[in-house]
């Protein structure tokens, strides 16, 4: 679905001119979806990234077709339960850091089972309904 994109920006500080504008059509998908086989949509459940920018209830748009790397926000799977961290990745040992200090880093132990799923590439929050 194609939606109207004004062509002006919006500040976030003090008030500009409205007047006039152009629209152009912009699919949102197209925008935020590169990988339209690997790509799902998660639903946020917990406060672990709200540094990030990602709250509860958040849509989370994740690639699985991206490489991810240190510093990229991922989902990962510890011991068959997913979670959503902040990749940290230091001489060939990695953690998984929470965006919210009240919650520890999650270090792999010997046989926990660690699979990093996908790479969070946007998130879609809803104000109003």
């Amino acid at each position: 679905m194609a939606l109207p994109l004004a062509d002006c920006s919006v500040r976030a500080g003090f008030p500009s001119p409205a007047g006039d504008f152009q629209c152009t059509r912009l699919d949102i998908a197209e925008l935020l979806v590169q990988h339209p086989q690997a790509t799902y949509l998660l639903r946020v459940a917990g406060f672990s990234m709200k540094e990030y920018g990602i709250d509860e209830g958040d849509l989370i748009i994740v690639d699985r077709a991206l490489e991810a790397r240190h510093g990229c926000i991922v989902v990962a799977i510890l011991n068959n339960e997913f979670t959503v961290k902040a990749l940290h990745q230091v001489n060939g040992t990695f953690r998984l850091k929470a965006g919210n200090r009240t919650y520890s880093d999650i270090v792999p132990k010997e046989g926990q089972s660690l699979e990093v799923w996908g790479v969070v590439t946007a998130c879609v929050k809803r104000f109003a309904k």
